[in-house]
């Protein structure tokens, strides 16, 4: 019932008549990340949710206390301020409406250093994640059923431009980030109280493997819902999020292009 009422009210406007429980400690944003009606329903459940804290995968620590220690009424201000342009997210204006619903809350960075996504893509997450590891279950091998599948959708991701047996190095690049994204949203947890909201890719917003599956295995207590935003054909019983929002997809050429050359 509260898939269909996301779903109807989505299509209508992001916020009006959505209807959604405040009894989740975590609540998970997913994305395509340069879908701007993705930000907007984001920014719109941000609003309903009225959230301690917004955890953002987009964001370094640093530029989130550069954030939260900087006015926000100006959000060119800002932009120029969190150096977006070189950030290699999309543009600023898809994700204004988040910083603009973000209001005076804390933003919590997430991001993880690139040089500790590189070294866990040679040496595995839980060997560069640290004493925690085990806690995030990240000692634990994947099922190979699982990690075929995720080399898999690596492989597709990345244009099958590179050799299939590298994407386990990818998979791993990729458990790391899940892992610092569920701390940073546990300590966020911790410090602020709930509710709190992490925006992500849908790819670690997913239930079977991503952000939630890592907050189960460390803090089985507390109360996620991942919600993820997905495009046509996608439809609303997607099982890789306990809710789905589908929108119509960007306007948006071959992603594969570059390799093409």
């Amino acid at each position: 019932m509260i898939r269909a009422i996301i779903a109807a009210a989505f299509l209508a406007s992001p916020a009006v008549g959505l209807e959604i429980s405040a009894e989740h400690d975590i609540v998970i944003l997913g994305e395509v990340h340069d879908n701007g009606l993705h930000h907007q329903g984001q920014a719109d459940l941000i609003r309903k949710l009225d959230p301690k804290a917004v955890v953002f995968e987009m964001l370094s620590p640093e530029q989130a206390d550069m954030l939260n220690a900087m006015p926000r009424e100006n959000m060119d201000d800002v932009a120029q301020r969190l150096d977006w342009t070189n950030s290699g997210w999309p543009g600023f204006s898809l994700y204004r409406p988040i910083f603009e619903a973000l209001s005076d809350r804390p933003a919590i960075g997430a991001a993880a250093p690139r040089e500790q996504v590189r070294r866990a893509f040679g040496e595995g997450a839980a060997a560069v994640f640290g004493a925690e590891a085990e806690v995030f279950g990240l000692t634990q091998a994947i099922p190979e059923d699982q990690l075929n599948a995720r080399k898999e959708l690596q492989f597709s991701a990345h244009c099958e431009a590179m050799p299939l047996d590298m994407m386990g190095g990818m998979v791993e690049a990729q458990r790391f980030r899940d892992a610092a994204f569920a701390a940073a949203t546990l300590a966020a947890l911790e410090a602020y109280g709930s509710p709190i909201v992490l925006i992500a890719g849908n790819g670690h917003a997913r239930i079977d493997w991503g952000v939630p599956f890592l907050l189960e295995t460390a803090s089985p207590e507390t109360s996620v819902l991942s919600i993820g935003f997905v495009e046509t054909p996608g439809t609303a019983d997607d099982p890789r999020f306990h809710h789905t929002i589908v929108t119509d997809p960007a306007e948006r050429g071959d992603p594969c292009d570059a390799f093409k050359s």
